[in-house]
């Protein structure tokens, strides 16, 4: 039995040792051979090094990493949002179901839409009342739908 836990320790060893090898003279490796897409922004890295301690994979992050544009982004907003999201569906989100009871009132420019099947979701508005964008809320809590609204939507600075 030890004999063969050897010789397969040896087998795994002589695999890393190939396996290095052809990494090293494989060229640059792409990001999607690491399982970055490219479109993680360079502050989720940041995040990853808080929680994971490998040095060498942060920094593939921080290579494959999109910069965010902060000014940019943070001009971007809406004139009203539609809060859509299935009424049978509604108790299994009670942080939307919270939000919608308690503290839709205070917001003028926000609307709630039921529509059968439908995750929750903030679809955004322009002036016109067109349909800008659509994000999915059914992860986020009470309070970041509030402070998304607060940003995102004029008017509803409360």
């Amino acid at each position: 039995m030890a004999m063969r836990s050897e010789w397969i320790l040896r087998l795994l060893a002589a695999c890393f040792y190939l396996l290095s090898f052809v990494r090293a003279n494989d060229g640059p490796v792409k990001c999607e051979d690491l399982g970055f897409t490219g479109l993680a922004l360079c502050s989720d890295c940041d995040a990853l090094a808080e929680f994971v301690k490998d040095e060498e994979l942060v920094s593939d992050c921080r290579r494959c990493c999109a910069q965010e544009q902060e000014d940019s982004i943070s001009k971007v907003s809406y004139s009203g949002a539609i809060l859509e999201v299935c009424m049978r569906k509604l108790v299994f989100y009670p942080n939307v179901q919270s939000f919608i009871e308690d503290d839709l009132e205070k917001y003028t420019n926000i609307k709630v839409q039921y529509r059968f099947g439908s995750p929750p979701k903030l679809i955004m508005l322009d002036e016109d009342g067109n349909d800008k964008e659509s994000l999915r809320i059914d992860n986020w809590k009470k309070e970041h739908i509030e402070q998304f609204i607060k940003q995102k939507v004029k008017g509803n600075s409360v």
